[in-house]
Protein backbone atom coordinates (compact mmCIF):
# COMPACT_ATOMS: atom_id res chain seq x y z
CA UNK A 1 0.00 0.00 0.00
CA UNK A 2 1.06 3.37 -1.42
CA UNK A 3 1.64 5.99 1.82
CA UNK A 4 1.07 9.57 1.13
CA UNK A 5 2.44 12.48 3.30
CA UNK A 6 1.86 16.11 2.58
CA UNK A 7 3.10 19.22 3.53
CA UNK A 8 2.12 22.56 3.30
CA UNK A 9 5.43 24.45 2.44
CA UNK A 10 8.78 23.91 0.96
CA UNK A 11 9.83 25.38 4.34
CA UNK A 12 8.58 22.45 5.74
CA UNK A 13 10.85 19.89 3.82
CA UNK A 14 13.70 17.97 6.04
CA UNK A 15 15.95 16.49 3.21
CA UNK A 16 17.17 14.08 5.52
CA UNK A 17 13.50 12.50 6.17
CA UNK A 18 12.87 12.68 2.78
CA UNK A 19 15.86 10.79 1.74
CA UNK A 20 14.70 7.57 0.29
CA UNK A 21 11.01 8.43 0.11
CA UNK A 22 9.72 9.62 -3.34
CA UNK A 23 8.73 13.62 -3.96
CA UNK A 24 5.93 14.77 -5.85
CA UNK A 25 6.38 19.03 -5.98
CA UNK A 26 3.48 21.42 -6.78
CA UNK A 27 3.47 25.14 -7.68
CA UNK A 28 0.18 25.37 -9.75
CA UNK A 29 1.21 28.96 -10.11
CA UNK A 30 2.95 28.77 -12.21
CA UNK A 31 6.20 27.00 -11.85
CA UNK A 32 5.15 23.55 -12.14
CA UNK A 33 2.84 23.89 -14.32
CA UNK A 34 5.11 26.24 -16.95
CA UNK A 35 7.67 23.22 -16.54
CA UNK A 36 5.42 20.87 -17.35
CA UNK A 37 3.71 22.86 -20.69
CA UNK A 38 7.45 23.60 -21.77
CA UNK A 39 8.04 19.52 -21.85
CA UNK A 40 5.00 19.26 -23.84
CA UNK A 41 5.99 22.41 -26.39
CA UNK A 42 9.41 20.39 -26.48
CA UNK A 43 11.88 22.23 -24.17
CA UNK A 44 14.87 20.04 -24.89
CA UNK A 45 15.20 19.97 -20.41
CA UNK A 46 14.37 22.38 -17.60
CA UNK A 47 17.51 23.67 -15.47
CA UNK A 48 15.45 24.62 -11.88
CA UNK A 49 17.83 27.25 -10.22
CA UNK A 50 17.42 29.29 -6.62
CA UNK A 51 18.18 32.71 -8.22
CA UNK A 52 19.16 34.95 -10.75
CA UNK A 53 22.60 34.84 -9.78
CA UNK A 54 22.53 30.87 -10.37
CA UNK A 55 20.67 31.41 -13.61
CA UNK A 56 23.09 33.69 -14.94
CA UNK A 57 26.19 31.29 -13.84
CA UNK A 58 24.21 28.68 -15.11
CA UNK A 59 24.27 30.44 -18.73
CA UNK A 60 28.14 31.24 -19.07
CA UNK A 61 29.67 28.69 -21.71
CA UNK A 62 26.50 27.65 -23.33
CA UNK A 63 26.18 28.46 -26.91
CA UNK A 64 23.64 31.42 -27.96
CA UNK A 65 20.74 30.22 -29.29
CA UNK A 66 20.49 26.96 -27.07
CA UNK A 67 18.88 28.10 -24.32
CA UNK A 68 16.80 30.39 -22.53
CA UNK A 69 16.52 31.78 -19.38
CA UNK A 70 13.22 32.57 -17.36
CA UNK A 71 13.05 33.75 -14.11
CA UNK A 72 10.37 35.72 -11.84
CA UNK A 73 10.69 36.80 -7.84
CA UNK A 74 8.25 37.95 -6.05
CA UNK A 75 5.79 37.32 -8.50
CA UNK A 76 7.17 39.72 -10.45
CA UNK A 77 9.43 38.98 -14.11
CA UNK A 78 13.08 39.15 -13.38
CA UNK A 79 14.77 42.07 -15.79
CA UNK A 80 16.16 40.48 -18.85
CA UNK A 81 14.81 37.27 -18.77
CA UNK A 82 11.61 35.67 -20.16
CA UNK A 83 8.16 35.06 -17.91
CA UNK A 84 8.06 32.00 -16.72
CA UNK A 85 4.47 31.46 -17.84
CA UNK A 86 3.49 28.55 -20.02
CA UNK A 87 1.15 30.67 -22.72
CA UNK A 88 4.04 33.37 -23.72
CA UNK A 89 6.90 30.68 -23.70
CA UNK A 90 5.14 28.23 -26.17
CA UNK A 91 6.37 28.89 -29.13
CA UNK A 92 10.13 29.94 -27.40
CA UNK A 93 11.49 26.92 -26.24
CA UNK A 94 11.30 23.83 -28.46
CA UNK A 95 14.99 22.25 -28.82
CA UNK A 96 16.21 24.42 -26.08
CA UNK A 97 17.38 24.08 -22.61
CA UNK A 98 15.37 26.12 -20.05
CA UNK A 99 16.87 28.18 -17.24
CA UNK A 100 14.48 28.70 -14.68
CA UNK A 101 14.60 30.58 -11.41
CA UNK A 102 11.17 31.02 -9.35
CA UNK A 103 10.42 32.46 -5.82
CA UNK A 104 8.86 28.78 -4.83
CA UNK A 105 8.51 26.41 -7.28
CA UNK A 106 12.24 25.72 -8.40
CA UNK A 107 13.60 26.04 -4.78
CA UNK A 108 10.75 23.54 -3.87
CA UNK A 109 12.18 21.14 -6.55
CA UNK A 110 15.98 21.93 -5.36
CA UNK A 111 15.39 21.55 -1.75
CA UNK A 112 13.73 18.38 -2.48
CA UNK A 113 16.65 16.93 -4.49
CA UNK A 114 17.78 14.46 -1.43
CA UNK A 115 14.41 12.40 -2.13
CA UNK A 116 14.81 8.89 -4.30
CA UNK A 117 13.00 10.40 -6.85
CA UNK A 118 11.89 14.02 -7.39
CA UNK A 119 8.31 14.49 -9.83
CA UNK A 120 6.83 17.76 -11.36
CA UNK A 121 2.89 17.58 -10.99
CA UNK A 122 0.53 20.59 -12.05
CA UNK A 123 -3.05 20.05 -12.61
CA UNK A 124 -2.45 19.78 -15.86
CA UNK A 125 -0.48 16.51 -15.35
CA UNK A 126 -1.79 15.31 -12.14
CA UNK A 127 -3.18 12.15 -13.53
CA UNK A 128 -0.45 11.14 -15.80
CA UNK A 129 1.69 11.43 -12.21
CA UNK A 130 -0.77 9.55 -10.31
CA UNK A 131 -0.34 6.41 -12.88
CA UNK A 132 3.79 6.91 -12.71
CA UNK A 133 3.46 6.23 -9.04
CA UNK A 134 0.96 3.38 -9.20
CA UNK A 135 3.21 2.04 -12.28
CA UNK A 136 6.68 2.39 -10.35
CA UNK A 137 6.20 3.21 -7.24
CA UNK A 138 3.39 1.00 -5.62
CA UNK A 139 4.33 -0.13 -1.45
CA UNK A 140 6.58 3.26 -1.37
CA UNK A 141 6.36 6.43 0.68
CA UNK A 142 5.18 9.58 -1.55
CA UNK A 143 5.47 12.53 -0.08
CA UNK A 144 3.39 15.32 -2.11
CA UNK A 145 5.40 18.91 -1.59
CA UNK A 146 2.94 22.25 -1.36
CA UNK A 147 5.68 24.96 -2.64
CA UNK A 148 3.67 27.70 -0.91
CA UNK A 149 4.37 31.28 -1.94
CA UNK A 150 7.35 33.19 0.36
CA UNK A 151 6.17 30.76 3.40
CA UNK A 152 3.08 30.53 3.22
CA UNK A 153 0.45 28.15 2.53
CA UNK A 154 -0.78 28.59 -0.96
CA UNK A 155 -4.43 26.81 -1.74
CA UNK A 156 -3.74 26.17 -5.34
CA UNK A 157 -1.08 24.01 -4.53
CA UNK A 158 -3.40 22.08 -1.76
CA UNK A 159 -5.94 21.96 -4.34
CA UNK A 160 -3.81 20.54 -7.12
CA UNK A 161 -1.88 17.72 -4.54
CA UNK A 162 -5.43 17.05 -3.72
CA UNK A 163 -6.72 16.01 -7.76
CA UNK A 164 -3.40 14.02 -7.72
CA UNK A 165 -4.38 11.71 -4.35
CA UNK A 166 -8.17 11.52 -6.65
CA UNK A 167 -6.26 10.13 -9.91
CA UNK A 168 -4.07 7.81 -7.55
CA UNK A 169 -7.32 6.39 -5.26
CA UNK A 170 -9.02 5.69 -8.61
CA UNK A 171 -6.13 4.11 -10.09
CA UNK A 172 -4.48 1.97 -7.31
CA UNK A 173 -6.06 -1.45 -6.51
CA UNK A 174 -6.06 -0.81 -3.03
CA UNK A 175 -6.80 2.79 -1.52
CA UNK A 176 -3.06 4.63 0.03
CA UNK A 177 -2.79 5.37 3.07
CA UNK A 178 -3.41 8.64 3.60
CA UNK A 179 -2.01 11.37 6.11
CA UNK A 180 -4.38 13.88 8.05
CA UNK A 181 -3.13 16.78 5.46
CA UNK A 182 -3.04 14.66 2.71
CA UNK A 183 -7.16 12.99 3.42
CA UNK A 184 -7.50 16.67 3.79
CA UNK A 185 -6.37 18.10 0.39
CA UNK A 186 -8.58 14.81 -0.92
CA UNK A 187 -11.32 16.79 0.64
CA UNK A 188 -11.08 19.99 -0.32
CA UNK A 189 -10.38 18.58 -4.06
CA UNK A 190 -13.38 16.41 -4.13
CA UNK A 191 -15.55 19.39 -3.00
CA UNK A 192 -14.78 22.14 -5.69
CA UNK A 193 -13.36 19.15 -8.80
CA UNK A 194 -15.47 20.82 -11.19
CA UNK A 195 -14.60 24.49 -10.24
CA UNK A 196 -11.01 24.44 -10.83
CA UNK A 197 -10.28 27.64 -12.11
CA UNK A 198 -13.13 29.29 -9.91
CA UNK A 199 -10.61 27.77 -7.25
CA UNK A 200 -7.40 29.08 -9.32
CA UNK A 201 -9.07 32.47 -9.28
CA UNK A 202 -10.24 32.65 -5.71
CA UNK A 203 -6.50 31.92 -4.67
CA UNK A 204 -4.03 35.33 -3.40
CA UNK A 205 -1.67 34.60 -5.67
CA UNK A 206 -4.54 33.59 -8.88
CA UNK A 207 -6.07 37.08 -7.83
CA UNK A 208 -2.75 38.56 -7.81
CA UNK A 209 -2.18 37.42 -11.71
CA UNK A 210 -6.08 37.94 -12.87
CA UNK A 211 -5.26 41.80 -11.63
CA UNK A 212 -2.12 41.82 -13.66
CA UNK A 213 -3.70 40.81 -17.20
CA UNK A 214 -2.95 36.72 -16.76
CA UNK A 215 -6.43 35.49 -16.58
CA UNK A 216 -5.53 33.62 -19.47
CA UNK A 217 -2.48 31.50 -17.81
CA UNK A 218 -4.78 31.00 -15.05
CA UNK A 219 -7.41 29.54 -17.07
CA UNK A 220 -4.28 27.76 -18.93
CA UNK A 221 -3.45 26.13 -15.92
CA UNK A 222 -6.82 25.07 -14.36
CA UNK A 223 -7.55 22.21 -17.17
CA UNK A 224 -7.17 18.91 -15.02
CA UNK A 225 -5.32 16.25 -16.82
CA UNK A 226 -4.59 18.32 -19.97
CA UNK A 227 -1.24 16.88 -20.33
CA UNK A 228 0.72 13.22 -20.12
CA UNK A 229 4.44 13.90 -19.41
CA UNK A 230 5.36 13.49 -16.39
CA UNK A 231 8.56 15.79 -15.61
CA UNK A 232 10.92 14.32 -13.17
CA UNK A 233 14.54 15.58 -11.52
CA UNK A 234 17.32 13.94 -13.56
CA UNK A 235 20.67 15.17 -12.13
CA UNK A 236 20.65 19.05 -11.90
CA UNK A 237 17.92 19.02 -14.82
CA UNK A 238 14.43 18.21 -15.20
CA UNK A 239 13.23 15.95 -17.90
CA UNK A 240 10.54 13.27 -19.35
Amino acid sequence: MTKVHLLFKKEEINEQKIDGKIAVVFDVLLATSTITAALTDGVKEVVPVLNREEAESESLGREEGTFLIAGEHEGKAIENFHEPNPVKLKKLVAGKTMILSTTNGTVAVRKASTAKKVYISSLLNGKAAAEEIVNNHVDETVVLICSGSSGEFCMEDFYGAGYFIDCLMKKEESFPELTDAAYAAYLFYERQKDESEKVLLQSRVGQMLAASGYGEEVRFVADCGALTVVPYLHGKKIIV
